[in-house]
């Protein structure tokens, strides 16, 4: 029976393309002053949509980030990712593309809907111009895996790679993919989600979600918890994240800024909210068997926040579910509500917001909700001071998937 200590999982770079920021540094300076970017869809094509308020990205330049021979095959959901991951690996020390054994590191990220935009435009040419006028990449670049393929080429990184499509809990699922890939013996994972779903072609796509809000008012359009919940917003941009061997990053000497100490998963049905009380709660207690942390370790829990109040409901019930009493003592916060949801990028957004708050010792408010009626110490208008050793993360997604996420402070272990 071998007794060699299990690698641990490390967060060592965070890098963040979101309505509120174009770093991890801004994004959590807005994040933690509680700052609402909701506002009216500006994107060309979308003006007659009833969907009416979004989180664009707003002053994000792509041409100044990206090599033009990689801009010409991709689609703005992976322009977000490479720019998000280059920044990452700068903060982990890692440069882009500096590794010393290009197999030593992988990637993996999370997808919804993959490229909507750049085939909108292809599409537009075939059926407008004819075939001759449609370019090679377009059989690429909407691709949900495009992602992990371009930032794996750009940076020479040829280790295990893979895309996660699992409904919107597909952001966790891939942090918890890619530390099970560090555990088994690669050296680092670079992985996350970006998403781009505000071309007029994948706005119609999502009409179909009765969930959507369709509110013209930027601060009531998502109110998750309150008597005013009329759905969510959608969003784009994103983060990724490097998770990398806890050991291999002090040999380094680059600072380990958080652990992944637990993960669970679970599938309820799509739009089944009643389910969902169930299957988030049984995800919040593998998640916690996993990292070996009693409930009342919890300092802190990142919502989903659908914004549907049959969702609203459930999730406050699971958390109350798996917690027990401290499920309704816990603070509680939702910093999407300012920038709104994108999809499968939200829950990693969320764990780099996580990242930070233990790292600053506030827990960020949540933008726009005040009348809170569910039994949850929900921080709103302002960040709270307080020592955070552990987060919890929890994600949803509209198919019916369920996931938690347990990290832990950088240095700390479990108590």
């Amino acid at each position: 029976m071998s007794t060699e200590r299990p690698r641990g999982a490390a967060i060592t770079g965070i890098g963040v393309i979101a309505p509120n920021g174009l770093s991890a540094d801004a994004y959590w300076k807005s994040v933690r002053e509680g700052l609402g970017v909701l506002d009216r869809i500006t994107r060309e094509g979308c003006g007659h949509l009833p969907l009416r308020v979004a989180g664009e990205v707003r002053t994000f330049d792509a041409a100044a980030l990206i090599e033009e021979r990689f801009l010409v095959q991709t689609d703005r959901f992976s322009h977000f990712a490479m720019a998000a991951a280059a920044l990452a690996l700068e903060d982990a020390g890692l440069g882009n593309g500096d590794a010393a054994e290009p197999y030593s590191i992988g990637v993996v990220t999370a997808a919804g809907s993959g490229g909507g935009e750049f085939g909108q435009r292809e599409l537009q040419k075939l059926w407008g111009q004819g075939s001759r006028f449609v370019g090679p990449y377009q059989s690429i670049a909407w691709f949900y895996a495009a992602s992990t393929g371009q930032i794996s080429i750009r940076s020479g990184f040829k280790g295990p790679c893979g895309v996660v499509a699992s409904d919107e809990a597909g952001g966790l699922d891939s942090i918890a993919l890619a530390t099970r890939v560090v555990r088994r013996g690669t050296d680092a994972v670079v992985v996350g989600a970006a998403e781009a779903p505000l071309a007029p072609y994948s706005m119609v796509c999502q009409l179909g979600y009765p969930e959507l809000s369709t509110v013209e008012d930027p601060e009531r359009a998502y109110r998750p918890f309150t008597s005013g919940a009329c759905g969510f917003v959608p969003a784009e941009g994103g983060a990724i994240l490097v998770v990398e061997d806890e050991e291999h990053a002090r040999e380094r000497g680059t600072p380990v800024r958080a652990t992944v100490a637990g993960h669970g998963a679970t599938f309820t049905g799509a739009s089944r909210w009643d389910k969902s009380r169930e299957g988030l709660a049984q995800a919040i207690r593998v998640a916690l068997d996993e990292a070996g942390c009693a409930p009342e370790e919890i300092d802190v829990v990142f919502a989903d926040a659908f914004g549907v109040p049959e969702a609203d409901r459930a999730e406050a019930l699971a958390i109350a579910d798996a917690l027990g009493a401290h499920g309704t003592r816990v603070p509680v916060t939702a910093p999407k509500t300012g920038i709104g949801r994108s999809y499968c990028a939200a829950p990693v957004l969320d764990t780099a917001a996580a990242v930070l708050a233990m790292e600053h010792g506030q827990v960020p408010p949540t933008p726009n909700v005040f009348d809170i009626c569910h039994d949850l110490d929900l921080v709103t208008s302002k960040a709270r001071p307080a020592e955070l050793h552990t987060a919890l993360v929890l994600s949803r997604g509209l198919m019916g998937s369920n996931a938690a996420l347990v990290v832990r402070r950088g240095g700390d272990i479990a108590r």
